[in-house]
């Protein structure tokens, strides 16, 4: 199924002004069925050394990360685990006590009215380049006395919510999100070079550092000391990800109703239909159902969009931070 090679190198000519080895990149995938039927990268992947983006660079894909730690929760509510109308404190004793309840679903849809962490950080005089880890963040959020909304009032998206639900995930668990994701999403799909990266002292093969620019030809490490998951810290690549792109409509890990359930576009307390599911946009695309997410994380730029109707998804993970202008 592979593409015709006209259409390949149209692709190749798109990303040509990056694809020298004094400047960072991009690595993309395409797939089809049950195939990954364009892969590529361009640039370097790591400028002091000048190694190249291939489809084998491990990258940090930032928010894209939320799917995975939704997923996570999805499968436990299968096993019985949990429910998502559950509350937070149930399982987190130590949750702030709100006027109102707020549930798992909420968090899974950025309904909680919970405070961003990253702002919160920020007001508390961190850096996002500083090492920043788990308990930081959790010691932060359990800090709080007040909310930005009722809950279920309004879309406001909160990266503490995912936090949290790496934390329901540990305690039902009793893993980590990144020991029970890779038992039970990850190595069933045979994604053997993708992790939630705790531990920013961890070295990885073939990892993909990113960069700012400085001017046209010179560039600066964009520094990410990130010790935390389910927000964001998913570490993949591009082969690793057309396994999960093919789940959406080839399940082998959990099953439509599942699938269905990450998918299903959420509501505010007014019955206003979101286009938000289970940490992944849904919406439509010339007419098809598209089910897709961005992130960003120091200078990482990163997007995914799956096609399920067509049975085809693409992907781009970049790593310099003005990659999209």
């Amino acid at each position: 199924q592979a593409i015709p090679g006209s259409v390949a190198n149209k692709i190749d000519s798109l990303f040509e002004r990056w694809n020298k080895p004094t400047s960072p990149g991009c690595v993309i995938g395409i797939v089809r069925n049950d195939s990954l039927i364009f892969a590529n990268g361009y640039g370097s992947a790591n400028l002091e050394y000048e190694i190249p983006n291939t489809p084998n660079s491990v990258y940090h894909i930032a928010s894209i990360s939320k799917q995975f730690t939704a997923y996570a929760i999805v499968l436990l509510v299968k096993e019985g685990k949990l429910k998502l109308d559950d509350e937070v404190k149930t399982y987190l004793p130590w949750f702030p006590d709100f006027p109102e309840k707020i549930t798992i679903h909420q968090l899974l849809l950025h309904t909680s009215g919970i405070r961003d962490q990253w702002q919160l950080l920020s007001i508390a005089g961190t850096r996002l380049d500083d090492v920043i880890t788990q308990e930081h963040i959790l010691k932060i959020i359990s800090a709080q006395q007040e909310l930005n909304a009722r809950p279920g009032e309004m879309y406001n998206y909160c990266n503490s919510g995912y936090t949290l639900l790496a934390e329901i995930v540990k305690v039902i668990t009793g893993k980590s999100l990144r020991a029970y994701t890779d038992s039970v999403i990850f190595k069933p799909l045979g994604m053997v070079s993708t992790h939630f990266h705790d531990n920013y002292k961890e070295i990885e093969k073939n990892r993909a550092y990113s960069y700012d620019r400085l001017d046209d030809t010179q560039f600066s490490n964009s520094i990410l000391s990130y010790s935390n998951s389910g927000a964001t810290s998913l570490f993949t690549n591009v082969n690793d990800l057309s396994k999960w792109v093919m789940n959406f409509y080839n399940p082998k890990v959990g099953n439509e109703d599942d699938l269905k359930t990450l998918t299903t576009r959420g509501k505010l307390n007014n019955g206003y239909e979101l286009n938000y599911g289970l940490g992944v946009v849904v919406d439509k695309y010339k007419g098809w159902k598209q089910i897709s997410h961005s992130g960003g994380d120091a200078g990482y730029r990163t997007y995914l969009t799956v096609l399920p109707e067509l049975k085809m998804g693409f992907y781009i993970f970049s790593n310099l931070s003005d990659f999209y202008q």
